[in-house]
């Protein structure tokens, strides 16, 4: 016997009973984006692998331990993208998008991949929703981002929403911050796990990101950056604030959070929802001015944000979130014999151009078969021909729930069908 292969680990296939929350959140995400005049771009699946190494950095879980990294037939090394915010700015300095009006609003949607541990929403192949904004320090243009996630999932159905936020500052007051996180961690080397002894010197901002429960009281009380910014980060990050509360947005301002990124700056930000299981952020973002230059542009400030689909759609499920269905047939041709075969292959390609969704049925089945097939699927009509409604040039259209039946001549049935299904 063949052997019956599987979908690799960590990945998933979306079943056809699973579209319509896949297909009501793309509707969502396209109509949030076009609302904040964000303009769609669409990327490559992979890119060359320096890319990533510059941009998302070297020190960083992603690049080290979790991209998906090949050489092609001319011996060049590419990555399929764990991440799109790279990518976004490559295409945007590659394609002389800076000479646009400023800020520069782009989104984009697809495949990502990380070679993580695969868990409830997250998987090695997922799908993100990514929001970036280009070309502009102001708060208010944070604020906008963080307002569109929020809307994203207000529009969805979430609910208890709140903002985690904090400034991580920027290449002015980080590196005094740095250099306390460092001196605080090297004091108690015995109380965090091997994966932070190496984060000390290659990237002592995720120290505060740890998940090993062994880490969590050193986390607890290490020194908080918020007492190290500069002015202007402060007043960046006060001003943020300022706009939240007139919103009466709700947020917590939250000391350990940081991105295990290089590139952001100054705000970083989760959005938080009633969940699945303890995970509540369904979303993160923030700042990243330095990046642009860090890939051969001019100083270039930017924000954004990412969101993952996957989760949402498991959300969505969790709390029986209702969703609009995929349209579904409204009309069965019944075929009784070959004769009305041919026929029925003409009819429906007419019925279908009217924009009338609609199947027939197939291998020879009788007629309470394909009736039944029919009544199935909830499918509303069904047009019955024979023989004898080819020579009579009339088909027999049952209304499947009431059990009645019309007589349509087959030249009207096209627009007779289109009445009937609105």
């Amino acid at each position: 016997m063949a052997r019956l292969y599987q979908n690799p680990k960590g990945t998933k296939d979306v079943l056809p009973e699973e579209q319509q929350y896949w297909k009501h959140i793309e509707t969502t995400m396209q109509r949030v984006a076009e609302l904040y005049g964000y303009e769609k771009l669409t990327l490559p699946i992979f890119e060359e692998t320096a890319l990533f190494r510059r941009g998302v950095g070297e020190g960083t879980d992603i690049v080290e331990k979790e991209m998906y990294t090949f050489s092609d037939k001319g011996g060049s090394s590419m990555t399929l993208r764990p991440e799109f915010t790279a990518g976004v700015v490559r295409a945007y300095l590659q394609n002389g998008m800076a000479s646009r009006t400023r800020p520069v609003k782009l989104w984009s949607a697809g495949p990502v991949f990380r070679y993580e541990r695969p868990q409830a929403g997250r998987y090695r192949q997922f799908t993100q929703f990514n929001v970036e904004a280009i070309g502009e320090l102001d708060p208010a243009l944070d604020f906008e981002i963080m307002s569109a996630a929020w809307h994203l999932y207000d529009a969805l159905g979430f609910r208890k929403l709140n903002f985690q936020i904090n400034s991580i500052g920027c290449p002015l007051c980080r590196p005094g911050y740095l250099r306390k996180l460092k001196d605080y961690y090297r004091g108690r080397l015995s109380g965090i796990c091997d994966d932070c002894r190496t984060r000390i010197e290659k990237n002592p901002l995720r120290l505060l990101d740890c998940k090993n429960a062994s880490c969590r009281p050193v986390i607890e009380t290490a020194p908080s950056i918020g007492d190290c910014l500069c002015a202007e980060c402060g007043d960046h990050f006060r001003t943020l604030r300022g706009y939240l509360d007139s919103l009466s947005r709700p947020y917590t301002v939250n000391p350990r959070l940081v991105r295990g990124l290089d590139y952001y700056t100054k705000t970083v930000f989760e959005v938080w929802a009633e969940g699945i299981g303890a995970q509540n952020a369904v979303c993160g973002g923030g700042r990243y001015d330095g990046l642009i230059e860090l890939l051969g542009g001019p100083p270039t400030p930017a924000v954004g944000f990412a969101a993952g689909i996957e989760r949402m759609v498991l959300t969505l499920q969790a709390h029986e979130i209702s969703v609009p269905p995929i349209p579904s047939p409204k009309v069965y041709f019944v075929c009784l014999d070959d004769t009305a075969r041919a026929e029925a292959v003409s009819l429906i390609s007419r019925v279908r151009l009217a924009g009338v969704e609609a199947v027939m049925g197939f291998g020879g089945r009788s007629l309470k078969a394909q009736l039944r097939e029919a009544d199935r699927k909830g499918i509303p009509l069904a047009v019955i021909l024979g023989s004898d409604e080819i020579r009579s040039q009339k088909a027999q259209v049952k209304h499947m729930q009431s059990g009645t039946q019309d007589m349509v001549p087959l030249s009207e049935l096209p627009a007779f069908l289109t009445a009937r299904t609105g």
